[in-house]
């Protein structure tokens, strides 16, 4: 296998493209903790540290979950279980990802380093929660959530209120549409015992759940606004994402999942970007 391929099976098994998610957020964080542009040193290594730490992430999902994927149809194209790539494959990545969130979080400040630890339970251990919790949509979203906070800490080099309320944010809205993503699930994880709410409450309940979510993003972002005082800019850009929201909800139904690739990726890629480049002018204007 050439060193290209290999390269590009590395990244498509940790679905690099999938970045767009929680990226914009951490530099939303960082642009709200600024008041605009920090310094390029702070930029670049708030970046190297989502990168590494999305890295190992999904590296290690990759490696917990193999069985799994091994045994789910919808999964069993992963590189893993084809055998394109090994554990130890993913254990390399893991750990170069681990080197790079804990040398990204040294170079920003001493509050990013101390913390860089509880980042790392967190990523690492969402993988084994769903085998005994159907909360693990929401440790998902906590995963994601730290992506903000730590952007605005990787400023400030302090917690503060808007950093909690970004987190929470995007904890909901990750844990909101990881609820739709699993209902294509459903049979799987009550055949192998996984947790999930579809599972555990049917796939109705999920989305209803998952609306509620959303819903709790959008007063989470507008009360973020309301502290920061933030230009009509925002406002702007948050009752777009609040409508793409109910857009990508009109997609998916108990009886209909034909269009839920759409609405997980595309839909949901559009809302982190219409928010971040709207948040950059509500700072700026």
């Amino acid at each position: 296998m050439t060193v290209k391929k290999r390269i590009w099976l590395l990244l498509d098994a940790i679905k690099f493209e999938h970045s767009i998610f929680a990226l914009p957020f951490a530099y939303i964080g960082m642009v709200l903790a600024a008041r605009g542009f920090p310094t390029w040193e702070q930029i670049l290594w708030i970046t190297v540290a989502m990168v590494g730490a999305r890295t190992l992430a999904m590296a290690a999902n990759r490696i917990v979950d193999a069985r799994y994927d091994a045994l789910n149809p919808r999964t069993a194209g992963r590189a893993i279980p084809r055998g394109l790539l090994t554990r130890r494959d993913m254990g390399f990545l893991a750990a170069a990802g681990l080197a790079l969130l804990f040398f990204a979080a040294w170079r920003l400040n001493p509050l990013c380093l101390q913390l860089a630890p509880v980042a790392v339970v967190v990523l690492v251990g969402y993988s084994w929660t769903k085998r005994f919790t159907w909360l693990s949509h929401a440790v998902l979203g906590f995963c994601d959530g730290m992506a903000p906070a730590g952007g605005w800490i990787a400023v400030t080099g302090s917690i503060d209120l808007p950093a909690i309320l970004l987190g929470f944010a995007v904890l909901f809205w990750i844990g909101g549409f990881d609820l739709i993503y699993a209902c294509q699930d459903v049979d799987f994880d009550r055949q192998v015992r996984l947790h999930s709410v579809p599972a555990r409450f049917g796939v109705p309940a999920a989305l209803w759940s998952s609306s509620a979510a959303h819903a709790l993003t959008v007063a989470l972002l507008a009360w973020t606004g309301a502290v920061l005082s933030l230009a009509w800019l925002y406002w702007l850009g948050l009752a777009i994402a609040g409508l793409l929201l109910v857009y990508e909800h009109l997609l998916v139904t108990p009886d209909d999942f034909s269009k839920l690739p759409v609405a997980f990726f595309n839909i949901n890629s559009y809302v982190a970007a219409v928010v971040l480049v709207f948040t950059i002018g509500g700072v700026y204007v």
